[in-house]
């Protein structure tokens, strides 16, 4: 019972610390229960199966946290407009497995190589595996722990040097001195020990903090310029609306909402994710000739000066003569079509430039490894709301420059605003501020939309650019370069948001350098395995 409580109070700790209605200081002594559970199975228990004692006390913990901060992937609906279970069931039971697997290695290591070492093991092998789940086809970072500071952004301040994953680096340091704290003063009982110990973790997290306050107040970035960014928030029912109604509705009820709130010069018009067309997309190889972006220009004709950026659903054909891309799919015997999520800058008289997203969404935008799953599952996709068809991402960020200013957004499409190395290759190609076009519809009221809106403040933060938000259904926001947020509308509203965005065009030390503590823990983790492979090969050695 006393292992379940611990395993309970883990999993609570790391619940309560989430954002966005959480504190996130308790996430510095989160995992330290359930580290204590852990030894507490290893070394004093008599339970027979010890490792599947810990790695089901483990799977329930985070089991637990998954469902609780991730628990809205439930308002994803069906086709026939019913909640998805499989939506949360399969990602909370899937995402847990993960960490459990995580934290098992860990208590191998530990039993073969004693705490100490099992300690510096579970730091670099839970980086390790952060840094996998923003890599890898599976992809699922919404619970790195360095996001939770994200509703705190005062406090992080310094992610412009480390990241976000400077953060989950951090939080696991402090968790693992603590827990090695407590463990010495069970052992020895020595009172000088424990206050050394104590005072170690207090400086170790004050003093980030202090130097984040620091950058907080003494911010002076100058600013190469300024642009007039109007967001649009057309609130178009995802499930619904968008797939019944005719596109040129649509794209009329868009550029009204754009007529009626173009009050002074307008630099930047921005609309959400997969803003046009409605039902099926725009073929990339007739952009000039589309009577959709052919209406976005005749718009901008009337407001001289202004370009008009927007998400839109796009394809491309494809036939025996051409490579063909993995991604493409057979329509007939002699065409292939490749779909994407883009995004497109529309100027008149000139060519629409397009960028197509470029991190997917997992069982919803892409069939991970299809190679090796779909001859296995047959087309069978998760349907986590949205399309079920693989999309074609581009390879490289692109940044869109415009014609009439100094501006150059980074066109980052909903999903992609999780993911903070990855970011920073916009900025590389000169992006001088932010556009997220997302859309954040399918769960409806819940953390889900807040939770997304709240981690663009750590990219804010990392690159020290200002972001433009342009949500389908809200929030669409105004985040300057410090994290914070400027100005922001209702969700379920039908708006828009002026804005005037500052332009920066320095590059932080996280953006030259990127996941660089992410970078050591891979180097901590083959050297400890290495380690641990020597002592084996010697101890059989002395054996023999």
């Amino acid at each position: 019972m006393k292992y379940v409580l611990l395993t309970l109070i883990s999993a609570m700790l790391l619940s309560i610390s989430w954002p966005t209605y959480g504190i996130p200081f308790f996430i510095f002594f989160a995992l330290v229960p359930l580290l204590m559970m852990e030894h507490g199975v290893s070394k004093f228990s008599k339970f027979n199966r010890k490792s599947w004692v810990v790695f089901g006390l483990s799977y329930l913990c985070f089991v637990i946290w998954n469902i609780v901060t991730t628990g809205w992937l439930y308002g994803s609906k069906n086709p026939d407009g019913s909640h998805s279970m499989m939506a949360v069931v399969f990602p909370v039971l899937v995402n847990s497995l993960l960490y459990s697997l995580v934290f098992q290695c860990y208590h191998w290591y530990k039993n073969a190589q004693g705490t100490y070492w099992g300690l510096a093991f579970f730091v670099a092998i839970w980086m390790s595996f952060e840094k996998l789940h923003l890599n890898w086809e599976f992809t699922w970072p919404w619970l790195n722990l360095g996001n939770v500071f994200s509703e705190y952004p005062k406090f992080v301040q310094w992610y412009d040097t480390l990241g976000a994953t400077g953060g989950s680096f951090w939080i696991l340091v402090i968790n693992v001195l603590i827990f090695y704290t407590l463990r010495i003063w069970e052992a020895g009982r020595k009172r000088k020990s424990l206050l050394i110990n104590t005072a170690i973790v207090a400086v170790l997290i004050v003093v980030p903090m202090i130097i984040s306050l620091a950058k907080y107040n003494n911010f002076n970035e100058k600013p190469i310029g300024q642009v007039n960014v109007l967001m649009l928030q057309p609130d178009l029912d995802p499930y619904g609306e968008k797939y019944s109604t005719d596109s040129l509705t649509i794209e009329n009820d868009l550029l009204s909402l754009a007529e009626r709130n173009s009050k002074g010069k307008i630099d930047y018009y921005i609309a959400p994710e997969t803003a046009l067309p409605g039902r099926g997309s725009i073929s990339e190889t007739a952009f000039e000739k589309s009577l959709l972006l052919n209406n976005v220009k005749d718009f901008l004709a009337k407001h001289p000066g202004s370009v008009f950026s927007t998400g839109i659903s796009s394809h491309r054909f494809y036939t025996k003569k051409d490579k063909l891309p993995k991604e493409a799919y057979q329509l007939n015997p002699a065409l292939w079509v490749e779909s994407y999520n883009s995004a497109v800058q529309i100027v008149p008289n000139q060519k629409v430039i397009v960028y197509h997203k470029g991190k997917l969404v997992p069982g919803v935008e892409i069939f991970p490894y299809m190679s090796v799953l779909k001859p296995l599952l047959g087309d069978a996709m998760l349907n986590l709301g949205g399309t079920v068809a693989s999309l074609g991402t581009d390879k490289e960020r692109v940044a869109f420059s415009n014609p009439f200013n100094k501006g150059k957004i980074a066109p980052i499409i909903c999903y992609e605003s999780i993911y903070g190395e990855f970011v920073t290759d916009y900025v590389k190609k000169g992006a001088n501020f932010f556009a997220i076009m997302t859309n954040d519809s399918w769960w409806g009221v819940s953390e889900g939309h807040k939770q997304l809106l709240s981690y663009a403040k750590l990219r804010a933060i990392e690159t020290r650019r200002e972001i433009a938000r342009a949500a389908n259904s809200g929030i669409s926001a105004h985040i300057n370069a410090k994290g914070e947020i400027v100005e922001d509308t209702f969700y379920g509203d039908k708006t828009t948001l002026f804005a005037k965005i500052n332009l920066y065009d320095t590059q932080t030390f996280y953006t030259r350098s990127g996941d660089l503590l992410t970078r050591f823990s891979f180097f901590a983790l083959g050297f400890l395995l290495f380690y641990f492979l020597i002592k084996r090969v010697q101890n059989k050695m002395k054996k023999a």
